[in-house]
């Protein structure tokens, strides 16, 4: 897996078409992440292959060990009224 800056990619695109030939490359721009994604066009077929997309979004161990945004936001309030107490 290699990410890079979108900088870096406009400024090399070739090379980082190349690498996605043979591994996920994630192209950065501010806090947005973009996976290019290599498939061949014969074997593409926008409007029924979903391959492309389960690929992507297969869940992993990441994101099964992260907690939700209403999680989050508990935990907050019980530190800042823990401060407030202080």
């Amino acid at each position: 897996m290699t990410v890079v800056s979108s900088k870096e990619f406009v400024s090399n695109e070739d090379k980082y078409f190349a690498l996605a030939l043979d591994e996920q490359v994630f192209i950065q721009k501010g806090e947005n992440m973009f996976l290019l994604l290599y498939k061949n066009t014969d074997d593409l077929n926008i409007y029924h292959d979903t391959s492309i997309y389960e690929e992507v979004l297969e869940p992993d161990n990441d994101l099964r060990s992260t907690i939700s945004a209403k999680e989050l936001l508990g935990m907050l309030h019980e530190d800042i009224h823990l401060m407030f107490k202080k």
